[in-house]
């Protein structure tokens, strides 16, 4: 028989006594030690082999007494901001390690039902985070493209699981990170409803939003470890406990064409507008949602008071160790020390009347169906601008939990560049286990299969032209190498352009306007990917805009454009040719 490796072939093996959970393990950690080779960066504390063979052996000795495990077998990751007993607990920062006397409540759980763990897995330090680069133990990367992000702050666990290193894994969940790595890595994403899975031996984030969440390649499997992990805990203050609620899916809320937000990422948008396509076939109708009061909502996470909720989980030490802390991590959590009991109370206000807008929602629409992110970034973009690519990632994530919704990302297609983009289907509290149904029905006869990366397949690029501030040895260039952007050519505009300098503008801009009566103005043009040119386009401040612009030979590309306000108090130097030469000028 070939050897399982879902959780549900695992445990129905190691029950039916096909296989052993010793055997098991042990693939395990041949799997973890040879991936290791590959993404060091995965793995914060590896369990020792010893340590993981004891337990196996000890599920087999369970089995063989006759219990019936849920679980038997089946090897785990945790996410290293979650207490495992006989492991420290870092949350991604070693000054801050501790040694739990006990599991977390999920943990133990777990681990009652059979199943194995394996170690704990790196994050975005203190859960803060969703796209796997702020950890001093390094940056996981997406699977299929170790190029882009994993996507955090559950990067390991995500990882770990779409590399086939385990069936599973435990990742938490306060503004998306349960669900935006397992979009960029073809997994399942199950967020449950807050309180339905116990944050007792958790260390928060925000300790109100907070939650535990799995990954995983299949409906099934989640739902078996919801089945688990699912339940009140006295030792959890936030936990709650309630009847499971259906969920039809005839009447699915999709964003006002407007709020369709892709940041430029084109292969984003098509395989969106797929998935609704499929959501079709599988019997929905659309009603077309305004997300402004969802938004609004998220937007108190992290430019609001809530802020200061990640400041009250840390602050005995930021006080202590500042040193100790992420940079950005610690930017993000010391902004919550300027904030007012008084501001805390208008944003528990101003969230009541949202969460009344986003309930009365449930009554126009079961579900809520969303891309899970917008785009993809590579690496180096996100170290390059760190908080603002971040916040993009959270665009359609970071309400959820304030509004206290579930929700499970799913796999919906895939890049050329080998990236996975994902939907999001959210229900009110407690349909969790309607969204399995869902998850199950979507992914019927495997639709999104994990392509092999093969680096000889063209991606799909765009062409862009610059005329400024973004040419070679310029200020702002740095925005098109940290993309890989590839120069393709120096050229010109077409004769019908005029080209302005802008008033105030810093670093010093200029702005193009296609005008009948122009001149040709130098151009360099670059090749990006998709991906690449759509977070591009993400940081281009007004006036300016990306348009199409018609080259020399006629041929179009896109490039920048302005806006009429561009040209207030702006200095016309199309005699000039181009940036470079009143570069020059003004020297």
């Amino acid at each position: 028989m070939t050897h399982p490796t879902t959780v549900a072939e695992i445990a129905q093996g190691v029950r039916s006594g096909a296989f052993r959970a010793e055997t098991i393990a042990q693939m395990a950690l041949a799997r973890i030690a040879a991936y290791a080779e590959i993404q060091p960066a995965v793995w914060i504390h590896r369990l020792p082999e010893a340590a993981v063979l004891a337990m196996a052996r000890a599920v087999d000795a369970r089995i063989g007494a006759g219990e019936a495990l849920p679980l038997a077998g089946v090897p785990f990751a945790i996410k290293d901001n979650i207490d495992l007993a006989g492991a420290p607990t870092t949350a991604g920062c070693p000054d801050f390690a501790y040694d739990p006397a006990t599991s977390s409540g999920v943990v133990a759980r777990l681990i009652a039902a059979g199943a194995v763990p394996m170690g704990k897995t790196n994050l975005d330090q203190f859960a803060t985070g969703l796209n796997g680069t702020r950890s001093p133990h390094g940056a996981p990367a997406c699977v299929t493209n170790r190029a882009y992000v994993s996507g955090g702050s559950s990067s390991g666990s995500a990882v770990a699981v779409a590399a086939g290193l385990v069936p599973f894994a435990l990742g938490t969940d306060t503004a998306g990170s349960g669900r935006v790595p397992a979009a960029f890595n073809g997994l399942i994403g199950f967020k449950p409803t807050k309180g339905r899975w116990s944050t007792a031996g958790v260390v928060p984030a925000c300790r109100s939003l907070d939650c535990v969440t799995v990954f995983a390649h299949n409906a099934a499997d989640a739902a078996l470890v919801d089945a688990v992990a699912a339940g009140a805990d006295a030792a959890d203050p936030w936990s709650r406990s309630e009847a499971d609620q259906p969920l039809a899916l005839s009447r699915v809320g999709v964003p006002l064409p407007h709020q369709r937000q892709f940041l430029g990422d084109l292969a984003s948008e098509r395989f969106y507008d797929q998935a609704l396509e499929r959501l079709v076939a599988m019997g929905a109708t659309f009603v077309d949602i305004d997300l402004a009061p969802l938004s609004e909502a998220a937007r108190l996470l992290y430019d609001g008071p809530w802020v200061a909720e990640r400041t009250a989980a840390m602050a005995d030490f930021l006080a202590s160790h500042p040193d100790s802390i992420d940079p950005v991590v610690r930017t993000i959590v010391e902004g919550g020390q300027g904030r007012s009991a008084v501001e805390v109370f208008q944003g528990i206000y101003r969230l009541a009347e949202l969460k009344q807008q986003s309930d009365a929602m449930w009554r126009d629409i079961d579900a809520l169906f969303l891309p899970t992110t917008p785009t993809i970034y590579r690496l180096v973009e996100m170290r390059a601008a760190p908080i603002a690519l971040n916040s993009n990632l959270g665009l359609y994530t970071n309400f959820v939990n304030l509004l206290d919704m579930a929700a499970i990302a799913v796999p919906a297609g895939w890049r050329r560049n080998g990236t996975s983009f994902g939907v999001t289907l959210i229900g009110p509290a407690w349909t969790d286990r309607a969204l399995f149904d869902f998850a199950a029905q979507w992914l019927a006869d495997d639709p999104y299969p994990t392509p092999p990366l093969d680096l000889e397949t063209p991606m799909e690029t765009v062409h862009l032209a610059v005329v400024g501030a973004h040419l070679e040895g310029m200020p702002l260039h740095w925005q098109l190498t940290s993309r890989n952007a590839r120069h393709v050519a120096t050229t010109t505009t077409a004769p019908t352009y005029r080209l302005y300098a802008m008033a105030d503008s810093v670093p010093p801009k200029p702005a193009l306007i296609h005008d009948a009566t122009g001149a040709a103005i130098a151009v360099e043009v670059y090749e990006l990917d998709m991906a690449a040119f759509g977070s591009f386009v993400a940081e281009v401040p007004p006036p300016l805009a990306i348009g199409t612009v018609t080259l020399a030979d006629a041929s179009t590309v896109k490039g920048f454009v302005a806006e009429p306000r561009a040209l207030t108090g702006a200095t016309d130097i199309t005699e000039l040719g181009g940036w470079r030469a009143f570069i020059a000028s003004r020297t």
